[in-house]
């Protein structure tokens, strides 16, 4: 027996065992009433705005900044969120983007990511408050170099795999 067939064997066995994810008709009705995501994967209700500031980022010596501006307010936890009922405490969080074609785009991708809510979510941080904080695509929250800031000739690439990965084309 070849490999590409006991690998077949092992997925056919996985799903006879009970073990393979749920059929694909229970995954569309799943997705369509929202309970296809973990917990730690809604976005509580926000805003997102941005900018244009009249500075490069470095490593973008000839472009102006986007800078991208998130707004969440204090809020109450629903059932989608770690603790519900429970407070959890907003976030002001600017990112930052260049003023080009690639940074445009992507620019876009997040707008579309946001409206999906796929930016955010509600996670109990270091000393045990529930807040508001960034979920799984990165963001870069310095327009000057640092951890989280420039330069970095991957991030718009990066994040655009990202983001395909997640739907957001």
């Amino acid at each position: 027996m070849g490999s590409g067939q006991s690998t077949d064997k092992l997925h056919c066995n996985r799903y006879l065992d009970g073990k393979g994810p749920p059929p694909l008709s229970r995954q569309a009705t799943d997705d369509l009433n929202g309970r296809n995501r973990g917990l730690n994967d809604w976005q509580p209700e926000g805003q997102m705005t941005w900018v244009i500031l009249p500075r490069d980022l470095p490593g973008f010596p000839k472009d102006k900044t986007l800078q991208i501006n998130y707004v969440f307010p204090d809020g109450i936890q629903t059932d989608k969120h770690p603790h519900p009922g429970q407070p959890y405490a907003g976030l002001q969080r600017s990112a930052y983007l260049p003023d080009n074609r690639d940074g445009r785009k992507l620019l876009q991708l997040l707008d579309k990511a946001f409206g999906k809510q796929l930016l955010f979510t509600v996670s109990t941080n270091s000393d045990g408050q529930d807040a508001v904080a960034a979920a799984s695509i990165p963001l870069k929250t310095q327009a000057d170099e640092g951890v989280d800031g420039y330069p970095d000739a991957d991030y718009l690439k990066t994040v655009t795999k990202l983001l395909r990965d997640e739907g957001i084309e």
